[in-house]
């Protein structure tokens, strides 16, 4: 989709505006003219991102903004989530980073710590988080500083599933959420339906006598190397750890042991497709979902639009399995961050006040693409999917009143998952022993963010 130009204005109205560490008050000058960005006209401001359904839901966002203020253009920078963060580490050492840029928790620490983010608490007031979702806020709040401003909330991750297929097996999407999954085989009720959901080519299912692993047509689960959509809830829900602050620590025992159980899904057991096909494809496993060829696909909100859109059979939501430590998600917010660097500040900072307004945000939820940051906006999410007929609570279930596993975090994680993955990689295709490679993964993962 080409880069879009929306024309918003500069209201009456003053802010504190982080450049470089400092704090700088300004006036934001009113429309049509005065001291400021806007003064001689239309002042740009570009916004990057890497979802395009959001994408289009900030297109009628600042369509919504140019109505009433004509004195900023707003153009959006798309970047393939693939290339996102290489992009921006470049782009942003380079000093050619746009104004507003998304990061997620995960690679946000780095550009926190060196200076390269608008102290949100400064740019907008520190009043301002009281609107918005609180483990967001609490995610991207680093040395007592809020470092951008909340945009997307995934709640927690849920199990999608094919109501053909788990009739076929005689199974009620109701049981679904009872379900237990352990290292344990005796109270592994979890598997044994995998095994019901899984089929080869003649029809003969994954427990069955003269099952072929070699001819699958229907996988029971999605099982792979996905940290988020994955691994993260069987660590969580096993008691297990994934971070102690920023050092990793997943090579526990009870990490272990959730790690073989996820391995052992796919090489022994044959539910889930290889590694061979996950490890470098992350659409893989949402995209046999969506050909009716896998079961049960465990996944967040961040995939719900994809298979609203897409979907060409019925199918529901239902809670993950629990296991020992109960029943534990991650949950992840991404922020709108604003570059220390922009040399429009007065501009940005009108930008990034939108963006986190319930007007401004309530057109990612009423377009279904994902759930507002913003607390006032997300009923917009909830009645979308109301009017499509889809029970959304699963989502929303596994988090409320419960732990959360926190999501990935740190100053130097993307230099660590460099490192991590590729050795997580050959611990999926089963070439590598789960605790072998899980020790050597944290041991050079937290030698590369010293």
């Amino acid at each position: 989709m080409p880069k879009r130009s929306t024309t918003i204005a500069i209201g009456a109205a003053a802010a504190v505006v982080v450049i470089g560490g400092a704090a700088t008050a300004i006036a934001l000058s009113g429309s049509g003219g005065g001291a400021g960005d806007a003064g001689d006209g239309e002042t740009t401001v570009t916004v990057r991102l890497w979802d395009e359904q959001v994408e289009e839901a900030y297109e009628e966002s600042f369509d919504a903004f140019e109505e009433e203020n004509p004195d900023i253009d707003v153009e959006i920078e798309h970047v393939a989530y693939a290339d996102y963060f290489d992009k921006l580490r470049t782009d942003v050492a380079g000093g050619s980073a746009d104004d507003i840029f998304w990061v997620n928790n995960s690679y946000f620490g780095a550009y926190a710590d060196n200076g390269n983010l608008l102290n949100i608490d400064e740019t907008l007031g520190a009043e301002a988080k009281r609107a918005w979702e609180p483990k967001v806020v609490e995610q991207f709040t680093r040395d007592g500083a809020l470092w951008g401003v909340p945009q997307l909330t995934d709640a927690g991750i849920a199990l999608y599933y094919n109501r053909a297929m788990l009739d076929q097996a005689g199974i009620a999407p109701e049981q679904l959420n009872t379900l237990t999954w352990s290292p344990d085989a005796a109270q592994d009720s979890f598997l044994p339906v995998l095994q019901k959901l899984t089929r080869d080519a003649a029809g003969k299912t994954a427990d069955a006598p003269g099952f072929d692993p070699n001819a699958i047509a229907q996988y029971g689960f999605n099982a792979s190397n996905d940290l988020n959509a994955i691994y993260l809830q069987f660590i969580g829900s096993n008691g297990g750890t994934y971070q102690d602050g920023d050092e990793f620590t997943f090579d526990d025992p009870k990490s272990v042991e959730a790690f073989q159980y996820i391995v052992d899904l796919i090489n022994e057991h044959h539910v889930a497709p290889s590694a061979a096909d996950t490890n470098e494809d992350g659409d893989f496993a949402r995209n046999q979902f969506l050909q009716g060829k896998m079961a049960l696909f465990e996944s967040g909100t961040y995939n719900l639009k994809n298979i609203a859109d897409s979907a060409d059979f019925d199918w529901g939501v239902a809670l993950i399995p629990s296991s020992p430590a109960g029943r534990v998600s991650v949950t992840n917010g991404i922020v709108a961050a604003g570059n220390a660097a922009t040399e429009h500040p007065e501009a940005t900072a009108k930008v990034l006040e939108w963006l986190g307004s319930e007007e401004g945000n309530s057109f990612v939820g009423a377009s279904g693409s994902a759930i507002p940051a913003v607390v006032a906006a997300q009923q917009t999410f909830r009645d979308y999917y109301a009017d499509q007929g889809v029970d959304i609570a699963p989502f929303f279930d596994v988090i409320d009143g419960s732990d959360t596993i926190p999501a990935p975090r740190g100053a130097n994680y993307g230099a660590a998952f460099a490192v991590f993955k590729p050795i997580l990689d050959e611990v999926f295709l089963g070439r590598t022993p789960v605790q072998e490679g899980l020790e050597k993964a944290v041991a050079e993962s937290n030698e590369a963010i010293r």
